[in-house]
Formats: structure tokens, sequence, C-alpha cells
């Protein structure tokens, strides 16, 4: 999938706002198992950890979905 916008009733969308949401849900679904175990103990400040795991993901999921 190469970054090309998507014209959406006269609105240009780009495949960067899709690698967010995804990141987003991963994101959310990996907090979720982690706060079902004991490792969430270990977490000192849950928004910088949030947000660096956010980063993480989405870096991941751009290098994976990105252009090449």
């Amino acid at each position: 999938m190469g970054l090309r916008e998507w014209s959406v009733g006269g609105v240009l969308l780009s495949p960067f706002l899709l690698y967010v949401l995804l990141a987003l849900a991963l994101t959310g679904g990996l907090r979720l198992l982690l706060r079902l175990t004991p490792l969430s103990r270990w977490i000192w400040h849950e928004a910088l950890f949030d947000f660096a795991l956010f980063i993480c993901i989405l870096t991941l999921v751009t290098s994976v979905l990105g252009p090449l």
C-alpha cells in the first residue's frame, strides 16, 4: 500500500490516518493485556509508557505496511 491520498467526499485523506488508527487499536489491545498481567505494576509513568508504546507500534505498522 503506497502513501497516496484518497478523495472521500472532496476531502483528501492520507493512508497514514489508517496506520495511526491501526496502531491505536493495537496499543489499546496490548495495554489491556498488560493490565491483566502482573507486569503492569512495573510501569512507572503510565502516560509516558502508553505514548512510547504507541510510537513503537506506529513505527512497526508503518514499516510493515508502508511503501518499500
